[in-house]
């Protein structure tokens, strides 16, 4: 309407309710790995976190609380008036978060190194995921173009979110197959 952020559904195609779905399958899954984990409290927590988090990236993902957020910056930049280097930041925004999700990642195997495979899998998926909804919520404009580019009809946007999504899924379904003696 007014180019301004207003609460409404944010993706009302079929994808967008896809994704969704997926993220409160995906959660639904975790609260269910979070149930048969039985090597103690703090793996409980770790799976009922996750499932809380992909319950609020599903909401986030209607709500589209990501352009409130840059909305919110653009009005900051407008306001102390630094919004024309506004691209210098985008950029800086998106290598911060790039080299966060490195470090993340680099530091998986060493943090998690005597976790089950199935919560490694899991905080793979919700790092990777956290690199994309950080970087779709910078507003940059080679970003969104990259991120609209469609192969065979299927935008990259939607392999993306839909991957990290499915990788922390597998992490739960991989948990929930695990005989009880290993779990």
């Amino acid at each position: 309407m007014d180019g301004r952020w207003h609460p409404q559904i944010g993706d009302p195609t079929a994808i967008g309710w896809i994704t969704v779905l997926a993220y409160l399958v995906a959660a639904s899954l975790c609260a269910a790995a979070q149930r048969r984990d039985s090597a103690g409290p703090r793996p409980r927590l770790f799976w009922l976190a996750i499932a809380v988090l992909l319950v609020a990236l599903g909401i986030n993902k209607q709500l589209d609380l990501q352009s409130l957020l840059t909305q919110v910056m653009r009005d900051r930049a407008k306001a102390h008036g630094w919004y024309e280097r506004r691209r210098e930041f985008q950029a800086l925004f998106i290598f911060a978060i790039a080299a966060t999700g490195a470090v993340l990642f680099a530091a998986l195997p060493y943090v998690m190194r005597n976790q089950p495979k199935a919560r490694n899998i899991t905080l793979a998926g919700l790092v990777f995921l956290y690199c994309f909804i950080l970087v779709r919520a910078s507003s940059f404009h080679h970003v969104d173009w990259a991120l609209s580019r469609t192969i065979f009809c299927v935008r990259l946007n939607w392999v993306l979110e839909l991957g990290g999504i499915i990788i922390a899924a597998a992490g739960a379904i991989l948990m929930l197959r695990r005989p009880r003696s290993e779990r």
